[in-house]
């Protein structure tokens, strides 16, 4: 699969776990890190980590490797890495905090919507 794939497979994994405010960014011409970084949250930690766990499953059984998954005990704030995709899926009071929208502002837009069909 090509990140972009990889991309609408997290969107669609965590759009099946309800959740909220999906925003992926491409990352091609400011980061070198990733290709993408989508960016959702949940609102309760379980909802969180079961979001976490729907991407890591289906990216799984895509023979999709999870370079690291950090912050699923917390589930305040976690991080899925899928190589040129990296997921962050965030407890709700806590996105705001952060704000990952606004530190990569220069970032386009991807539109996932078609993922959640």
């Amino acid at each position: 699969m090509n990140s972009k794939e990889v991309l609408m497979l997290a969107a669609k994994a965590s759009d099946d776990k309800r959740a909220e405010d999906i925003m992926a960014l491409d990352m091609t011409e400011l980061s070198s890190m990733a290709d993408y970084i989508l960016i959702a949250h949940g609102n309760s930690e379980k909802q969180v980590q079961a979001i976490a766990n729907e991407i890591k499953d289906k990216a799984s059984k895509q023979g999709i490797t999870i370079e690291r998954m950090e912050g699923l005990s917390a589930a305040r704030w976690i991080l899925v890495d899928l190589g040129d995709v990296v997921v962050h899926v965030f407890h709700h009071e806590d996105r705001a905090y952060y704000n990952l929208e606004k530190l990569w502002g220069d970032a386009p837009l991807v539109d996932v919507t078609a993922a959640f069909e």
